[in-house]
């Protein structure tokens, strides 16, 4: 029965008192920093400061040419490719636990994982030409 009380009183709203004083508190500063900047920052607006600025490099040419589709096929590819690779973590963390079960399951995982890359690589999707 006092286990019961004991958690009824911990679930009660003010016990989240500490999160929203914090939460406002952060956005107070967001709030106050923007103004600060905004209100006391230079306001020198000249056309050297207004035109684009892309790493230094002045643009050259049309922003919407069509790109070739090994750039995107690429990018893909990693994306694929990294976020199975963010699987062998789990097992390295718990592969003890896993045991011969666990470590066959992740044999066939990266067979898998190989089958994919070497039908990538004889499609030639990693070759760029010029």
């Amino acid at each position: 029965m006092d286990i019961l009380l004991l958690a009824a009183e911990q679930n009660t709203p003010i016990n989240y008192l500490p999160v929203a004083i914090q939460l406002f508190v952060a956005i107070g500063f967001v709030v106050v920093t923007i103004a600060a900047t905004h209100f006391l920052g230079p306001k020198r607006r000249t056309s050297d400061k207004l035109i684009n600025f892309e790493s230094g490099i002045p643009s050259v040419g049309n922003a919407r040419q069509p790109m070739a589709i090994k750039y995107f096929l690429v990018a893909i590819l990693f994306v694929l490719f990294d976020v199975e690779v963010i699987f062998f973590y789990p097992y390295a963390v718990n592969f003890k636990e896993l045991g011969t079960q666990g470590f066959w399951a992740v044999v066939m995982f990266v067979s898998f994982f190989l089958c994919g890359f070497i039908y990538i690589v004889k499609k030639g999707a990693l070759e760029w030409e010029d």
